[in-house]
């Protein structure tokens, strides 16, 4: 079984919020950092990491990004308030090495 990741990504100014699932969250993250998609989080600018769950099965992280999604912006805000009350990028300082 692999692990599996969902994560919140905001902007620097913290107004928009975008929900993705994942199994190589370090991977994923140097992805939207660098731009190398298209795409949502690349128009709007989303590259900091504020939030993540981890899950030992994928259907389980599927299962609640779906739930996440379908909530409304102030679950999200509280998730994140109560984990990152200051919004931290938790990536900072991480090393990528995606090659």
């Amino acid at each position: 079984m692999n692990t599996s990741f969902i994560y919140f990504l905001t902007n620097k100014n913290k107004t928009v919020l975008y929900i993705g699932v994942t199994s190589d969250l370090v991977k994923r993250i140097y992805q939207h950092k660098s731009k190398s998609y298209r795409g949502f989080t690349s128009k709007y600018n989303c590259d900091q990491l504020v939030y993540f769950e981890e899950f030992l099965d994928v259907n389980l992280a599927i299962a609640r990004e779906k739930q996440l999604k379908s909530g409304n912006r102030k679950t999200k805000e509280e998730l994140v308030n109560k984990l990152n009350p200051n919004w931290n990028d938790l990536s900072d300082g991480w090393i990528f090495d995606c090659h």
